[in-house]
């Protein structure tokens, strides 16, 4: 019988855990039941592709260390990581990293290349919004545009897309028209590509954000890590954000997901008064 026409088996309860607790301990990602038929879905696709009979067939070959099974599980990640993400998701936050780079410049603050962190990046929209949004700040004070952005992601399909830099009309809903003026242009098959001069200053980079202890031991102006802590454990999350806070300037600023994170505290960082994004600054000291 040809598999497209073959009913997508079930996953019982204890393979569901036991799928489960591998893609915690590899990626920080927590399942919650509900989310069952969407995993069935998405490993379904890769033992079609692979002609497996069943999950713990390919359970099995997933969980081993050989570079073959380490190939596939980095698909199978491309397939359950990419998250959904848009230009200017949430424009509030973007905007905030304008505000605070405004006043750098404003105060002669800005000491040294303007550096961010884009975590969880996904296919780039994220990356490309803080881009024009520096850009925009740099052209503004007629200065050399001395900044980048680091784009990190687990998933290597998004990064490769994220590098194109070429995106669908819808995928540019949330870009203002004079935004994408300046900065997309507009091909012949109806989408449209970042222009050179963004492109050339992100930088995309695989990493796994539940090591974030491993990251570059370097300093930056911006991490802007939303929609991503959401779904790990509460310890995971005050783990990789007190390691972030060791990578910031000080007076670095940090913007997570508004509410994605309740209760964490940390004895150098200073939550700021706007409620309408979540963002903490390095105390200096």
């Amino acid at each position: 019988m040809a598999w497209s026409l073959r009913t997508l088996p079930t996953l019982s309860q204890e393979q569901f855990v036991q799928w489960g607790k591998l893609l915690e301990e590899r990626t920080g990602i927590q399942l919650v039941f509900q989310q069952k038929a969407w995993l069935e879905s998405q490993i379904y696709a890769r033992l079609r592709d692979l002609g497996y009979d069943d999950y713990d067939n390919y359970y099995h070959f997933v969980a081993q260390e050989t570079i073959d099974s380490k190939l596939e599980w980095a698909r199978l990640i491309d397939r359950i990581a990419v998250k959904e993400t848009s230009f200017f998701r949430h424009r509030e936050s973007i905007e905030y990293v304008r505000t605070y780079l405004q006043q750098k410049i404003n105060n002669q603050a800005l000491e040294g290349s303007f550096d961010v962190w884009s975590l969880g990046c996904a296919t780039g929209e994220e990356a490309y919004s803080l881009a024009m949004v520096v850009n925009d700040c740099f052209e503004l004070a007629a200065i050399s545009p001395f900044y980048g952005i680091t784009a990190m992601d687990i998933s290597s399909s998004a990064l490769a897309a994220g590098r194109a830099g070429r995106y669908s009309k819808r995928r540019i809903g949330q870009v203002k028209p004079d935004e994408a003026m300046r900065y997309l242009q507009a091909s012949g098959d109806g989408n449209y590509q970042v222009v050179n001069k963004l492109r050339d200053r992100v930088c995309f980079t695989q990493s796994n954000i539940i090591h974030a202890r491993q990251l570059p031991q370097v300093s930056v102006d911006v991490i802007f890590c939303q929609n991503l802590l959401v779904y790990f454990r509460r310890w995971l999350r005050r783990d990789v954000l007190n390691a972030l806070v060791e990578r910031l300037k000080p007076g670095g600023l940090l913007i997570v997901g508004l509410g994605e994170v309740m209760d964490w505290e940390h004895p150098e960082m200073q939550r700021t008064d706007d409620d309408q994004v979540q963002a903490y600054v390095r105390l200096e000291r």
